[in-house]
């Protein structure tokens, strides 16, 4: 009897995994064409219902995802076929590919998200961001930003599929929770890509492969958490 409910949970989960993975991909892949109050209050709706969804999973209660997300696809199902809207559900038998992601997001900026886009090009993001006490011993000094909201940021960004804090005393603990097809590194990263790679088959994951963006986001100005920092500083001095 216990067995059988326990399948039944786990059916359940499946499921709801599965809707909540097809809304990431419609939101992911969305594009306006008819612009109006109620067609944005509608696509409003659908996204509380996704963030519900998302909600009662978290909680374990898989039923009530489920019913959040179908309210949040018959909307958006609506809006396509009143060509208000068009998007991308996941093509079957295909899995994207997980993208892993690291750095420490202390104060949001342009680099960032371009690193997180050119990501969602590549697959599925997953993100991992540095814990308070990691970022203090590699870089010196303690994150603006404390861990707890720098993962809530983060995991709130369009193209983001999931964000989790790093590990404290293993690095490398992360990717093997993970499992990741590819590793991108931004182009200012201080990792050996040979060292990553050396450390990843010790741990059975020589077939992840890795990616260096070439160059740094440079479309505006202080694209980086420190060169914001010196101009908040320059700012207020005066």
């Amino acid at each position: 009897m216990v067995t059988k409910v326990m399948h039944k949970l786990n059916d359940v989960k499946t499921r709801a995994e599965r809707y909540l993975s097809n809304l990431r991909e419609a939101f992911k892949t969305l594009k306006i064409f008819k612009r109006s109050v109620d067609s944005e209050r509608l696509l409003d709706l659908a996204k509380r219902y996704f963030e519900d969804a998302k909600y009662y999973y978290e909680k374990g209660e898989y039923v009530n995802s489920i019913v959040c997300s179908t309210y949040s696809e018959g909307i958006l199902d609506a809006l396509k076929e009143l060509k208000i809207i068009s998007f991308n559900w996941p093509k079957e038998g295909k899995e994207e590919a997980k993208v892993f992601i690291a750095g420490t997001f202390d104060i949001l900026h342009a680099g960032h998200i371009y690193l997180i886009n050119e990501a969602a090009k590549l697959g599925k993001v997953f993100v991992v961001v540095a814990r308070d006490i990691n970022v203090e011993k590699f870089k010196g000094k303690k994150p603006v930003i404390s861990e707890k909201q720098r993962l809530y940021v983060i995991s709130n960004i369009k193209g983001v599929y999931k964000a989790i804090l790093g590990e404290v005393n293993d690095i490398f603990k992360s990717v093997e929770k993970v499992k990741p097809d590819i590793i991108l590194l931004g182009p200012d990263q201080k990792i050996s890509e040979n060292e990553l790679k050396e450390a990843l088959r010790k741990r059975g994951l020589a077939n992840v492969k890795i990616m260096r963006l070439k160059s740094k986001f440079t479309k505006y100005p202080n694209c980086s958490s420190s060169s914001i920092i010196k101009k908040i500083v320059e700012y207020y001095c005066k």
